[in-house]
């Protein structure tokens, strides 16, 4: 726990003690999709495409033909290549982007979401050589609801029904929205200055029951919390382009850096983020560079976990 500069250390199950009753708890619900593809080159030769996002509209469509996407071997699959999955279908590369995204196009034998289920696989992040059935439940989180996402809201991945539970007895409040995890969230970041870093855009949506329930929160002096990163990109991207929330379907490409203002999230829910990450770089935002890496160094010095299935932080800066 990072409390407002002071470091403490806990266990998941106490995050009940360090919350008060009347706060906003707002969980991101996107699940995560068969996004990972393996197929074949006409050569023989293998290729991966992994589905980033429909190129005509944001959020998943299992209607659409075209998507955004990232290829392997990139050298290999230009304009005009295909990428063979037997005897359900194909894909061609229509477009290559300047950043190295593809736009595909499937020629299907079957429905879209049948040929996830049978050429697909969770895209679980390359450090975890584990692709077992196991591995890949454990990449959902247990609210998991909407389709869409290339990985998932990791931060998430710590909540049990048993934190639920104490949550609500406690009197937090909990509210969903969605944002479809993408390149946005997991690229790198290229170039040494943030201002050289350009995020890709990633799509979400806001219900009203949830802009009511952090209205609310606001004027009477409760906190609104933030589980994850993507929650807080959802609910500070929304309010940083239209001067306030709006409900509905919605885009960000806002990256979150040192200097900015917050207007809606309060305190967060977060997991140990990769050097060069923008996640490292929202975090340290929120808290304080200093304080974050403070508490980072702690972190390494007592072993915690990093990466997807690692340990999380619960900021109030």
């Amino acid at each position: 726990m990072l409390r407002q500069g002071r470091i403490e250390h806990a266990v998941f199950r106490d995050l009940p003690r360090y919350v008060r009753e009347g706060d906003v708890l707002v969980l991101n619900e996107t699940r995560v999709i068969a996004a990972r593809l393996f197929g074949t080159r006409p050569t023989g030769g293998r290729a991966e495409v992994l589905l980033l996002r429909p190129t005509h509209h944001g959020r998943y469509d299992p209607h659409a033909a075209r998507w955004q996407a990232l290829v392997k071997p990139g050298r290999r699959l230009r304009v005009g290549d295909r990428v063979l999955f037997g005897d359900l279908g194909e894909a061609a590369i229509v477009h290559v982007h300047d950043d190295g995204v593809r736009d595909v196009e499937f020629s299907l034998r079957v429905s879209f979401e049948a040929f996830l289920e049978r050429a697909g696989t969770l895209p679980l992040p390359p450090y975890i050589h584990n692709d077992s059935q196991e591995a890949q439940e454990r990449y959902q989180t247990i609210f998991a609801r909407e389709p869409g996402s290339v990985a998932a809201p990791t931060a998430s991945l710590h909540f049990t029904q048993g934190v639920f539970d104490a949550l609500e007895r406690k009197g937090v409040e909990m509210v969903k929205l969605v944002l479809d995890v993408g390149l946005g969230t997991f690229r790198p970041m290229q170039g040494e200055r943030l201002d050289e870093h350009t995020m890709h855009s990633e799509s979400f949506s806001i219900p009203q029951r949830t802009i009511d329930a952090i209205a609310s929160a606001k004027r009477e002096g409760r906190r609104v919390i933030a589980a994850g990163t993507t929650v807080m990109r959802a609910l500070e991207g929304s309010a940083q382009k239209h001067d306030g929330l709006r409900a509905g379907e919605d885009e960000t490409e806002i990256f979150i850096t040192p200097g900015f203002r917050f207007r809606v999230v309060d305190a967060m829910v977060t997991n140990f983020h990769l050097p060069q990450s923008t996640l490292l770089v929202l975090v340290s935002a929120f808290a304080g560079r200093d304080t974050i890496m403070r508490a980072y160094r702690e972190a390494v010095e007592r072993e915690y976990r990093f990466f997807s299935f690692g340990d999380a932080m619960f900021i109030e800066p």
